[in-house]
This record gives structure tokens, sequence and C-alpha cells, in this order.
């Protein structure tokens, strides 16, 4: 019979250099343990910080170019944190391979607020995790509070809200080397006047899958849309999408757009899109002349009114 010395969990203790003892299920935390926190008395971007809650980095920039930062390293962004997006790669994750996970609920969570037109925060490494992150838009005409510009990075539980009476051009950008981006469970609420032109900009990039999102919003073309550069097998499902541009004609009602034409991708099932529109068609809800469909993918323009299924040309068995 095997002894007490030769059980096994999946907890894993270890002393942080110049930390405290860590217990934690090894999977979520492989490597370094990091905490970010303006908001605690002794919080600075010192060399002798970043290892402990008490004494955490003040700005996740410091924190991630930190020379001893290491590939599978997480860091911890403390509830109540806030920083100002007040240039272009305010905060720029160009480290490959790390998790940065928002601690706190509603408004005590991180928050980063764009104050300049190109202000961002950029996802420039490879292969990250980002989570729990409340994004706020304080600028008229920002070009993109958040930017992945790298490969196979995750983001979960995310939110993106405008102030009031500013609209962002975009909320989420894109570029083409975005491969397999993946997002869910976030939330992008615009205004309701007119101002942005998409909620989530996609540049190129392959295999990006979208779902169980939430997006309000008025956008002068589609609350997802593709430009620029063609996408290849792009997924969005289980997503709820409102769009309040009341332009009459397809601009009004689009929801999921492809400028490009030539773009690949799967929408739905279970999609849920809503415009306000009355006189434009359903079919140009979801607009992209290589995207496929799999219902249901539900359609309503009025108020007042029951959805109905996307009339798309059904396929047939030749």
């Amino acid at each position: 019979m095997s002894g007490s010395a030769t059980q096994r969990t999946a907890l894993f203790a270890r002393q942080q250099p110049g930390g405290f003892w860590n217990t934690a299920d090894i999977k979520d935390q492989p490597n370094n343990i990091w905490f970010v926190g303006n908001a605690e008395t002794y919080s600075a971007n010192a060399a002798g910080n970043g290892r402990n809650p008490d004494r955490p980095f003040a700005t996740l920039d410091y924190a991630v170019s930190h020379p001893l930062v290491d590939a599978g390293d997480l860091f911890y962004i403390l509830p109540m944190h806030t920083e100002n997006l007040a240039l272009d790669s305010t905060v720029d994750v160009d480290v490959a391979n790390l998790k940065i996970v928002g601690l706190g609920w509603g408004g005590n969570r991180p928050t980063f607020t764009c104050t300049a037109v190109a202000g961002d925060f950029k996802l420039a490494g490879s292969c990250g995790w980002l989570e729990n992150i409340l994004f706020i838009n304080a600028v008229d005409n920002s070009t993109g509070l958040l930017e992945v510009s790298a490969a196979d990075w995750t983001i979960v539980n995310c939110e993106f809200r405008e102030t009031l009476a500013v609209y962002a051009d975009v909320m989420l950008l894109t570029t083409a080397a975005a491969d397999r981006l993946h997002i869910y469970d976030c939330k992008f609420y615009g205004n309701v006047a007119d101002g942005a032109v998409s909620l989530i900009e996609i540049v190129g990039g392959s295999h990006i899958h979208i779902h169980d999102c939430y997006f309000y919003g008025n956008c002068d073309t589609g609350v997802i849309q593709v430009i620029t550069t063609p996408t290849v097998g792009l997924r969005v499902h289980d997503c709820t999408i409102w769009q309040l541009d009341d332009t009459a004609g397809a601009a009004g009602v689009q929801m999921i757009l492809d400028t490009i034409t030539t773009s690949t991708g799967i929408m739905g099932p279970n999609l849920r899109l809503v415009g306000i529109v009355n006189a434009a068609n359903i079919t140009e809800a979801v607009t992209g002349a290589t995207f496929n469909l799999i219902d249901p993918v539900y359609v309503v323009n009025a108020v007042a009114e029951k959805a109905m299924i996307i009339d798309w040309l059904a396929s047939t068995d030749a």
C-alpha cells in the first residue's frame, strides 16, 4: 500500500523571491507571480516591488518589462488599479506567454481609460491571456482601446464602455498578426448617439473566434467588421448584437460585416441580432459574400416585433 509520502495533489508550494509562500494549482500559476496595483500605499515601479500584493508595481507596462519576467509568468492586477491610456502603446505587452488577470468586480476592477485618440493597450507578444479588465473610452474618435497585434491571445470577461457623449471609432482592433485570437464572455457598451465605426475591427488574421459576448452601440458600419485585409476562418456564435444606427438602408442593420467580401467564416449558431431600422432588409444583418451561416441566427429590426430567422439562401442536396 502506498504511504502518505506518495500521495499527490495538483497543488504546488514555493516561496516567491522577496515575497511570500504560495500554494496554488501549478497549471494556473506555472512560473513567477507578479502584482500590480497603484491603489496600494506602497506601490512603486521599483526593483524590490511586484512580488507581494502589499508592495506591488504601480503600472502594468513597467511590470511586464521587468528584466526578471519570463514565459509563463502570471500578473495579478489588484482591485481599484487605474491607468490612463494617454499615448500609443501606453501599455505594451510585448513579452510572449504571459497571463494577466484583473482582480475585483464591477467598477473596482482594474480600469484602463483611453484619454487620447491614439492611446491604447497593446498585446504585442504572442500566446497570452487577458482576463477581467475594464476599458473605458473618454475621448472622441479614439482608434482602438485594445489592440491585438500578435497570435494566440485569449481575452475573457473584459468590458469596454464609453463615457458620456464621447465616441470611439473602434474599441478592439486587430492586426493581420492576430491569428487564433479567442474572445469570449466580454461586453461592449457603445453610446446611443452616432459616432462609432465599429466595436470590433478585424484586419486580417486567421481563425479568430468570438462567442458568448454582448455588443450594444451605434455603429456607422458593422458592429463587428472586417476591413483592409480578408480574415480566414472567422467564427462568431452565441452572441447578442444590438445595432443602434438608424441610417436608412443596409448600413442601419448590419451587425457582422466583411467589407473585403472575400473573408471566410461561420456565423452562428445562436446569434441574436437586434436593429432599429424597420425598412432595412433582414438579409443584411450579416453581410459577407463568402461567409457561411448556421441557424439559429435570429434578426429583429424594430421594437414591438418578434425576431425571424435570417433569410439567407438555404443549402440544398444537389
